[in-house]
C-alpha cells in the first residue's frame, strides 16, 4: 500500500480539484497507472515476440563479482537479478514509506488514540483472519496451503481512488474508517511477511542487525536528527537482513520507525533566525545594487534561512514528502511491470473454481478470500466491536453501507502480489512457478471483482438510503 494523502471528502472541493490539479495529484492517478502497468506486463509476458525478452530481462544478473566468477570470487548481492532488485531493494523504499505513514498515524493520526484506533484495528484483524481461513479451508493439506497470506492485504491506492470517484455517496466517516483500516491492515501484512515468509534464519547476522538497530535507537534518543546518521546504518541493516533470512524489505519498516519525527530546530529558533536574516537582507540592499535582488550576500542569507526552515520539519515528514511521488509513480509501477506479467499457457488459469487433488486451488482460495472473506471479516469484526462496545459505529453510517465499503477492502493488489512472490518456495520449481502465476491472476481477478462489487453496492445502498432516509 502506498502513502495515503489527506483528502477533503467534499464533492464540490473534489470537483474543483479534478478540474485544476495535474494528473499526478488526482487520488485515482496511481490506480490508473498501476492498472496500465498490469495490462502492459500481461501483454509483454504473453505476446510471442516479447515474452522471451521480458523474462530474460527480469532474470538478468545485477550482482557484482570480485575475483574469479567460476567460484573463486565474491559476489554481492548474492543471486541478485533484475526481478530480485525490484522486490528486495526498490520495495524496501516502498515499505519504508509505509512504515513512515504507520508511525505518523500512530503518533498523530487515525491510530493515535485507543478510541480512534480500536474500531479500524479490530476490523483489520477480521479482514485478515476471514480470507486466511477461507484460503486454508480450500487448500488445507495441499501444495498451495502456504499461500494463505496472499488474500489478507488491502491496496488502499485503488480503494481510495474508487471512493474519490464515488464522491458523497459514501459518508466521510466511512472513508476515514477505510483509510485507518488499511493502515492497520498494512501493519498486520508486514508482520505476516516478517513472521511467516522469511527464509532460514542466520541468528548471528540477525543479532548483529539487532545490536545496530539498538545503537540507532540510542542515537535517536540522544537527539540526533541529521539524515546521514540514519541513511548509512539503514544500508547496513538491509545487508544484514538480506543475508540473515529475514526478508530484506522488513529493514525498511524497522528503519522507518527509528527515523525521528521531531524537528531539529524549534519554532522559537526559526522565528529568531527569520528575523535575523530579514534584517540582514535589508542591510544588504545597497550592496551590489547592479545585481538586483537577491545579490550575493542576500543569496547567502536566503540559503541559510532555507536550511533553517527545512530543519524545522521533522526528518520523518521530509522523507515521506520526498519519497511519496517516487514510490507512487515509479517504484510501484515498476513492481507491477515486473510481477504482474504472468504467462497464460491455457485458459485454466482463469478458472478460479478449478481444484487439483494434492495441488489444491490457489486461485479459488485467493479469489474467494478477497471477494468474500475481506468484506465478511471486516463487517463481522466491526459488528462484534460495536456490540461489545469496544468500538463505535462511524458517524452517519449504516451496516449496509459499511459492508459495501468493506467490499473495497477486497482490492488486494500490491501486498497480495508481493506475498504471492514469497509463497510456495518449498515446492518443486515448476510447481512454484505455476502456483505463483495462478495466484497473481487470481489476485487481479479478485481485486477487479471486489472493486466492481463495492462500487455497485455503494451506489445501490446510497439510492436506497435516499429513498428511505
Amino acid at each position: 500500500m502506498p502513502l495515503i494523502p489527506i483528502y477533503t471528502w467534499n464533492k464540490s472541493v473534489i470537483n474543483f480539484e479534478l478540474r485544476n490539479k495535474k494528473f499526478s495529484k488526482q487520488p485515482w492517478a496511481q490506480g490508473v497507472i498501476l492498472l496500465a502497468c498490469v495490462v502492459i506486463a500481461m501483454l509483454l509476458a504473453n505476446l510471442p515476440f516479447t515474452k522471451h525478452i521480458y523474462h530474460n530481462i527480469l532474470h538478468t544478473s545485477l550482482a557484482i563479482t570480485v575475483g574469479s566468477p567460476d567460484g573463486g570470487g565474491f559476489t554481492f548481492p548474492a543471486q541478485m537479478s533484475v526481478e530480485k532488485f525490484i522486490n528486495d531493494i526498490l520495495m524496501v523504499v516502498f515499505f519504508f514509506t509505509v512504515g513512515l505513514e504507520i508511525k505518523r498515524e500512530a503518533v498523530f493520526g487515525e491510530l493515535s488514540s485507543p478510541k480512534k484506533a480500536i474500531m479500524p484495528i479490530i476490523a483489520a484483524f477480521g479482514g485478515v483472519i476471514a480470507p486466511a481461513l477461507i484460503y486454508t479451508l480450500v487448500n488445507h493439506g495441499t501444495a498451495a496451503s502456504s499461500g494463505w497470506g496472499i488474500p489478507t492485504a488491502t491496496d488502499i491506492a485503488f480503494a481510495v481512488g474508487i471512493l474519490s470517484i464515488l464522491g458523497d455517496k459514501v459518508p466521510v466517516s466511512l472513508k476515514v474508517f477505510l483509510t485507518a483500516l488499511a493502515i492497520a491492515d498494512d501493519l498486520i501484512a508486514i508482520l505476516v511477511v516478517a513472521l511467516f515468509y522469511g527464509g532460514q534464519i542466520n541468528f548471528l547476522l540477525l543479532g548483529i542487525a539487532v545490536v545496530l538497530i539498538l545503537l540507532i535507537l540510542l542515537m535517536n534518543r540522544l537527539g540526533e536528527k541529521r539524515p546521514w546518521f540514519y541513511f548509512l546504518p539503514a544500508i547496513a541493516v538491509w545487508v544484514l537482513f538480506y543475508y540473515s533470512g529475514i526478508h530484506a524489505t522488513m529493514s525498511g519498516v524497522v528503519m522507518a520507525f527509528l527515523v525521528p519525527m521531531t524537528p531539529r530546530y524549534t519554532k522559537e529558533y526559526y522565528y529568531h533566525k527569520r528575523d535575523y536574516y530579514r534584517h540582514k537582507i535589508a542591510e544588504y540592499d545597497e550592496i551590489e545594487e547592479a545585481c538586483g535582488f537577491p545579490n550575493g550576500p542576500q543569496r547567502h542569507c536566503l540559503r541559510q534561512l532555507s536550511k533553517t526552515s527545512k530543519n524545522c520539519i521533522g526528518l520523518s515528514y521530509r522523507l515521506e514528502h520526498t519519497l511519496s511521488p517516487w514510490v507512487n509513480f515509479l517504484i510501484m509501477p515498476v513492481f507491477a511491470l515486473a510481477n504482474a506479467g504472468v504467462e497464460i499457457p491455457d485458459p485454466s488459469y482463469f478458472n478460479v473454481l478449478q481444484f487439483t487433488p494434492g495441488i489444491g486451488s490457489v486461485s479459488m482460495g485467493v479469489f474467494l478470500g478477497l471477494l468474500l472473506g475481506k468484506p465478511i471479516g471486516i463487517t463481522l469484526a466491526s459488528f462484534l466491536a460495536v456490540k461489545t462496545r469496544l468500538g463505535a459505529m462511524p458517524d452517519k453510517a449504516s451496516w449496509k453501507m459499511l459492508f459495501a465499503v468493506a467490499c473495497l477492502g477486497g482490492i488486494g493488489f500490491t501486498m497480495s502480489i508481493f506475498v504471492d512472490t514469497l509463497s510456495f518456495g518449498d515446492q518443486a520449481p515448476e510447481v512454484v512457478t505455476r502456483l505463483r502465476d495462478m495466484g497473481k491472476v487470481a489476485v487481479l481477478m479478485g481485486s477487479l471483482c471486489a472493486g466492481i462489487l463495492g462500487s455497485v453496492l455503494i451506489s445501490l445502498v446510497n439510492k436506497l438510503e435516499k429513498k428511505n432516509p
